[in-house]
């Protein structure tokens, strides 16, 4: 079924914010550098501050200023041990160190409870803080997500089915996965995620 006038209206609005853009030095400069024309969409509530500071950091990322999160935290003055070097209280200790230290920088976990804390330490470790991470610290309007079984890799869909799909997310994939292999819906085997940093809730007038 289609609406022609609020298709009208829709597009009417789009003109307005692909004029509005054009405006923008920041625009010009992330289409020099892409080749392509960026596209974004808002809630309409966005200030002149909000949008002017949106493509200013679309633009750090289209620059690639992008360094991981490990290099950040080092340089803020955090230490980060090996693994190794930590015994199991110590690693507990330094892993929420690490969790608070990320959330003061905007960067938030998820979906950590099948690993236990040397586990989790250690992906961290060598991995998920290694990776370019485009970070906006001082805005509240940002955040970075870590999602452990984010990859999209078979371990981690099967991870999210045993732990964490409720279950009409585990009947809606039943017909996607194989059903030889279809996991068991099992406890999360550690209480974690419920204690970790969340972002602010989303508040009125954000855009």
């Amino acid at each position: 079924m289609r609406f022609p006038k609020t298709e009208a209206k829709i597009i009417t609005l789009a003109q307005k914010i692909i004029s509005g853009l054009k405006d923008n030095p920041n625009f010009r400069k992330i289409e020099e550098l892409t080749g392509e024309k960026p596209v974004a969409f808002g809630s309409g509530n966005c200030s002149l501050e909000q949008e002017e500071e949106f493509w200013e950091c679309e633009l750090a990322f289209e620059e690639g200023k992008r360094p991981s999160l490990f290099t950040t935290l080092v340089n803020s003055g955090l230490l980060l041990p090996t693994p190794d070097e930590l015994d199991d209280g110590t690693l507990t200790e330094k892993l929420w160190e690490i969790i608070h230290a990320l959330a003061m920088l905007g960067v938030f976990l998820h979906n950590t409870d099948h690993l236990n804390d040397r586990e989790l330490y250690t992906d961290l470790w060598h991995d998920a803080l290694r990776e370019g991470a485009f970070i906006q610290p001082a805005s509240k309007a940002h955040a970075y997500h870590i999602d452990i079984i984010g990859s999209g890799s078979e371990e981690d869909l099967f991870l999210f089915l045993k732990y964490y799909a409720d279950e009409g997310e585990r009947e809606w994939w039943k017909d996607e996965y194989p059903q030889d292999n279809f996991p068991n819906s099992a406890p999360r085997p550690y209480d974690r995620d419920s204690f970790l940093p969340k972002r602010e809730e989303w508040e009125e007038g954000q855009c």
